[in-house]
């Protein structure tokens, strides 16, 4: 009998404090398909994107396929608000005019950035992700860019009231509802691939919508000789520099190499603490890059031996982009584990202590806390056993629930090695020893202050 180590052995990989990166395949040109190599692309990470890692999937194609939408639907509003400006005279519609020409040159960019942000190279081995970024800075600067001409056009000079008809009307009621229901379409499939050029173009439709409006109502007060056309093109510009600024700010923060949000940051914790594996989370970082986000982390593993250290890290690399399929890559230090206590665990038979001939029908367990260096026992309480009344598989579930309880050593009087409890236990790094003494007190007792 061993009894209570004072620390982990040599042999623990927490004492190595490796890198161990877990990211996505795809930094070569040339990549082997799937079938060829099928164990690969089992085990491939997901890109968020509809395919495995490195092979873009369906939502790829639907983002570049929404950017051509786009530039369909500026080619139709130009050609609208061309007729109704050349008609009307109107400063608002002929400002909506500019602002349309701005979005179809933009949305060109968009495609552009779209494709270009896929591409790998030796010479970016981070890839060309924040061309998108890039991409909506150069949106927001078109924006200003039209805030200025209608600006300028307001304060040039005095102008002709415009001409009103009732089909510059009614063309303005459709060239209206057309960006309001293609943004809602488009907004969600840039969320599903997470593509900020693709949102921002969303949200520019939005603003259409509204300004479309405010260019509808300067001809229906024109209608009634109000002269109202100034003033809608300046509110118009309002909205138009609102837009803009949010999108630059939004592109300067990932091109900064801003942190992820708090929200963000606090559900990947959560997702890395999930693992019984992780004895303590030291630290979370990360940071986004077009639509996808990069992710580090500093953890203590419970584990000593290597392989299942490395296999418990893919794993958890796994359970965090599963939860948040944004994500590109998860870097995970494997750092030293550095506490000052270890849990101990033993099946009770009854509150008074003794132990139990059985682990998973046993009605309580007791947990003994002890001082890593000392030995010393600084915590010791009786829990009853939650699945004692589960029909099947409970000594699993008990397991499981050791895990939880980031138990480091469980004390059993009969052998469970080649049993469900041992392979969950063992996977865990939880350390599983034998005994023959009857009570809790004797255990305590043969090994005083939990020292061995």
């Amino acid at each position: 009998m061993h009894g209570w180590p004072e620390q982990d052995g040599p042999k623990s990989v927490e004492g190595r404090g490796p890198t161990m990166t877990a990211e996505r395949a795809g930094e070569t040109e040339e990549r082997p398909s799937a079938e060829a190599v099928p164990h690969q692309a089992a085990h491939a990470p997901s890109t968020g994107l509809g395919g495995p890692a490195g092979r873009p999937g369906g939502a790829v194609a639907s983002v570049v396929r929404w950017g051509l939408y786009s530039i369909a639907v500026n080619v139709a509003l130009i050609a609208l608000h061309g007729m109704i400006a050349a008609a009307s005279g109107s400063l608002a519609v002929a400002a909506e005019l500019i602002h349309n020409f701005v979005d179809l040159a933009t949305a060109v960019v968009v495609v552009i950035g779209l494709k270009l942000a896929m591409r790998k190279a030796k010479v970016f081995p981070y890839g060309l992700y924040k061309i998108e970024n890039l991409v909506a800075a150069g949106l927001a600067i078109m924006i200003f860019f039209t805030a200025y001409e209608v600006v300028r056009s307001v304060f040039s000079g005095a102008a002709p009231p415009p001409d009103v008809d009732l089909w510059m009307l009614a063309s303005l009621i459709v060239t209206g509802a057309i960006p309001l229901v293609f943004s809602h379409f488009e907004l969600r499939v840039a969320r599903a691939a997470n593509s900020p050029a693709l949102m921002a173009d969303a949200r520019e439709y939005r603003v259409h919508a509204y300004t479309t409006g405010l260019a509808f109502a300067a001809l229906l007060t024109a209608w009634f000789d109000l002269p109202f056309d100034r003033i809608a093109a300046l509110v118009i510009v309002v909205a138009v520099a609102k837009t803009g600024w949010d999108l630059l700010v939004d592109a300067l923060r990932v091109l900064l190499d801003a942190s992820l949000d708090a929200k963000s940051l606090a559900e990947i914790r959560e997702n890395i603490a999930a693992d019984p594996a992780v004895a303590e989370i030291k630290w979370v970082t990360g940071r986004n890059a077009g639509r996808f986000r990069f992710v580090e982390a500093g953890v203590a593993l419970r584990l000593a031996d290597l392989e299942k250290a490395e296999a418990a890290v893919r794993r958890i690399e796994h359970a965090v982009r599963a939860a948040m399929p944004e994500i590109e890559r998860v870097l995970l230090h494997v750092e030293p584990r550095i506490s000052s206590q270890r849990q101990y665990a033993v099946p009770l038979a009854d509150l008074s202590g003794s132990v139990s001939e059985h682990f998973g029908e046993a009605p309580y367990f007791g947990f003994v806390t002890a001082n890593r260096i000392s030995g010393a026992v600084e915590e010791q309480n009786v829990r009853a056993n939650p699945f004692l009344a589960q029909e099947r598989a409970k000594g699993i579930r008990v397991a499981e629930w050791l895990v939880k309880q980031k138990v480091d050593r469980v004390f059993v009087p009969k052998d469970i090695e080649g049993k469900g409890p041992a392979y969950v236990l063992h996977e865990a790094g939880v350390e599983i020893e034998r005994t023959d003494l009857r009570t809790l007190a004797e255990i305590l007792a043969t090994h005083p202050h939990g020292r061995g």
